[in-house]
């Protein structure tokens, strides 16, 4: 099946734009909602999420503490790594398994570190980038999270930049400022009919 990737920095309204594809009835796979099933509580990320770093990074409904974990991360490169080295390949694999089972002419996979990964050129036919300012970031999390504007810009100074993002882009979505959820139907309207016509060149090539 044609595939897009989407992506965005945080706070760049991916969720609200993944939403009104959804609402055509594209199939949506989120990998951060993936992220949050295996570390949930009896997910299959935990037992060697509690085997690495110790069971003060479960909390007491048997999930990840995430504030905890977040702390260790960003303060600790290779905790990072040992982290992902865990996560990665689960979400991956249950990515596949929802991708297969996906159906219609195209679905969409959202993967807030899609340029990150740098492995997604070869897994989508396109990539989508919702896209905005980095003021307009920080006060959308600012306002969202209740995080300080410190904690906003250590976020986006571990995520590619507004520039590595466009650079991998095949379409965009512009959120600034200005934007209304109208308005962003309305991109998402014209990229629907054009994913349409190019799902169907595909199944026909």
């Amino acid at each position: 099946m044609y595939s897009i990737g989407l992506t965005g920095g945080i706070g760049s309204g991916k969720t609200t734009v993944a939403d009104c594809f959804a609402a055509h009835g594209v199939p949506l796979i989120d990998t951060d909602l993936i992220a949050h099933q295996i570390t949930a509580p009896g997910g299959v990320a935990m037992p060697l999420i509690a085997s690495r770093f110790g069971p003060e990074y479960v909390a007491a409904d048997g999930s990840l503490n995430r504030a905890k974990m977040r702390e260790r991360v960003f303060a600790d490169d290779t905790a990072k790594a040992q982290l992902e080295a865990i996560t990665h390949p689960l979400i991956r694999a249950e990515t596949e398994r929802q991708r297969s089972v996906a159906d219609g002419a195209y679905h969409i996979v959202v993967v807030p570190l899609l340029v990150e990964s740098g492995n997604w050129s070869s897994r989508a036919d396109r990539v989508l980038v919702v896209d905005c300012p980095v003021e307009t970031q920080i006060a959308r999390v600012m306002r969202r999270n209740g995080f300080s504007r410190e904690q906003v810009l250590a976020i986006i100074a571990r995520q590619a930049t507004r520039e590595a993002r466009l650079v991998a882009a095949d379409d965009v979505v512009v959120n600034d400022e200005h934007a209304t959820l109208d308005t962003l139907k309305q991109q998402v309207d014209a990229l629907h009919a054009r994913y349409l016509s190019l799902a169907s060149g595909a199944d026909s090539a």
